[in-house]
């Protein structure tokens, strides 16, 4: 990621883990409330696993409906590290990140589920 990435306008003010609901939510200091679901963060994760190392190297993640958040870890004062209980850890979540996730969410989530079907994969594992 571009250092440009970890710098944010907004900051967050609240982050809440729901396990039970694999939702992991967050205030935001402009009044944004976002709830994203695991699956969404874990399919999207900011790590050179889905994202890649250039352009065109995105991966898909398919098969992550029932993946959840063991833990919510801070980095620094910028960002913070999901782990799954899929074992994925890699991926740090900048406040800027997270926040045009957030905003983002439906078209995201759209994206990901035309992505899916386009090839013929499925959410479920």
């Amino acid at each position: 990621m571009p250092a440009d990435d970890y710098t944010t306008e907004h900051w967050p003010t609240e982050i809440r883990l729901r396990k039970q609901e694999k939702i992991l939510e967050i205030d935001f200091d402009d009044g944004s409330r976002f709830a994203l679901p695991a699956e969404l963060l874990r399919v999207e994760s900011p790590s050179a696993e889905v994202q890649g190392h250039g352009p065109g190297q995105r991966t898909l993640i398919a098969g992550r409906r029932h993946v959840g958040i063991m833990a919510v870890e801070p980095v620094g004062n910028y960002a913070v590290r999901l782990k799954f209980d899929d074992l994925h850890d890699t991926g740090i979540f900048s406040w800027r990140y997270l926040y045009n996730l957030g905003r983002e969410k439906d078209r995201v989530w759209q994206a990901y589920l035309d992505a899916l079907a386009e090839r013929g994969l499925s959410r479920d594992p």
